[in-house]
């Protein structure tokens, strides 16, 4: 056998390890949620070795941690998505769209998101993941309201980066009320009257 082979076959069965411990780890956290989710189990259900196990993950939150990133990529694409209104009219409809879009991402993605809350509260490192993605997410919300003041289109007494930080926990703590369920508003509602209130603060008439 070339060695080549060997190397492809040492590849495809680590990655087809390293996905049963990711799905594994999934089941357990939806029916047993964060807390109550132990790397034993998580271990057992994958029918894998502790050894083979720590190889690829330093435990639960790590795991958590890759589940979420897909998620989280998403979030940040939808971040950086390029922003260059040339009217008021123009920003607010881009800023529905990117509202709306963080919404259902979240109501999308319901289940994991959930796991996660609960984990922000409880491990460090899945809490500094999050506080990572917020400060992505406040980076480029500034940039676009630098941009927005820099063309008159929005008021140039506020400072740029305060308004990112209102507008993304406004944003945050409903992503967390349709993650949870705990609004009986529709996300369209919710997008409707966070975009009014943004761009009616923000942006010049």
């Amino acid at each position: 056998m070339k060695k080549e082979e060997i190397t492809d076959g040492r590849n495809l069965r680590s990655i087809a390890t390293k996905k049963r411990l990711l799905e594994a780890s999934k089941e357990l956290f939806y029916e047993n949620g964060f807390e109550k989710t132990t790397i034993t189990q998580i271990i057992k259900k994958a029918k894998t070795g502790y050894g083979t196990a720590y190889v690829y993950f330093k435990g639960k939150d790590d795991i958590l941690i890759m589940l979420i990133e897909d998620v989280m990529q998403e979030f940040l694409d939808m971040a950086s998505t390029p922003f260059a209104p040339s009217s008021k009219k123009e920003a607010e409809v881009l800023i529905h769209k990117q509202v709306l879009l963080f919404l259902n991402m979240a109501n999308n993605n319901h289940k994991i998101m959930k796991v996660f809350s609960e984990a922000i509260g409880l491990s460090s490192a899945v809490n500094a993941k999050w506080d990572e993605i917020r400060e992505t997410n406040i980076h480029y919300i500034t940039k676009d309201i630098t941009y927005s003041q820099s063309c008159g289109l929005a008021r140039s007494d506020l400072q740029a980066n305060l308004v990112a930080r209102f507008w993304f926990f406004a944003n945050e703590n409903f992503q967390w009320e349709v993650v949870h369920k705990t609004n009986t508003a529709s996300i369209e509602e919710i997008a409707n009257t966070l975009t009014a209130m943004y761009v009616d603060g923000l942006y010049n008439m």
